[in-house]
């Protein structure tokens, strides 16, 4: 929701950190794969008890994962593997960050947020396959109440107050869940 409604106020910030990379000569799939190293030294860096640090990587990654399109877009370098790399690594992070609070949260929640995550992504990414609509990305991105910033955010949630994680991974979860709907609703519209 936030990511659908409120990039237009950053859209300025974004597009000024990847003119400045790309004049750097770097390479969004470079950026790419920087926001999964990143993201990934953040899941670590919380599973080793580090959480600040923890948190810093994991926006500082999802910068990364802003940034790398806006590249893409502004060098007329968006490709369908360049698509695949970002939505395939912004899972592997996900994934990592649920395996870190492993000590902090019930193997159920956790479990219940995976299970919610395979949902939402399945209807995101089968109708973004299925859809004639048309999107600036490489395919139709269904908004819906829980995108990535939101994820963002339930996650610093379950890394500032680890000690309640499951309670909030069960939240998380359920908002998910919500955003299954609001997708699956649309989805049986589009391809009514």
């Amino acid at each position: 929701m936030i990511d659908t409604h409120s990039r237009k106020y950053f859209n300025a910030i974004f597009i000024n950190i990847a003119k400045f990379f790309l004049l750097l000569k770097l390479k969004p799939l470079y950026v790419t794969l920087f926001s999964l190293i990143i993201g990934l030294l953040g899941a670590a860096s919380f599973f080793m008890g580090f959480h600040i640090v923890s948190l810093i990587l994991l926006w500082l990654s999802g910068l990364m994962d802003v940034i790398d399109g806006q590249m893409a877009r502004l060098s007329n370098q968006s490709s369908q593997k360049g698509a695949l790399l970002d939505i395939f690594f912004d899972r592997v992070v996900e994934i990592a960050y649920i395996f870190a609070f492993i000590n902090t949260a019930s193997s159920e929640s956790l479990l219940t947020l995976s299970s919610s995550i395979i949902l939402s992504m399945t209807i995101f990414l089968t109708v973004g396959a299925m859809s004639d609509k048309k999107s600036k990305k490489a395919f139709y991105y269904q908004a819906g109440l829980i995108e990535r910033t939101e994820a963002f955010i339930l996650f610093s949630i379950m890394i500032i107050f680890s000690e309640y994680s499951t309670y909030i991974a069960y939240l998380f979860a359920s908002l998910i869940l919500i955003t299954v709907f609001q997708r699956l609703k649309e989805a049986l519209d589009i391809l009514d």
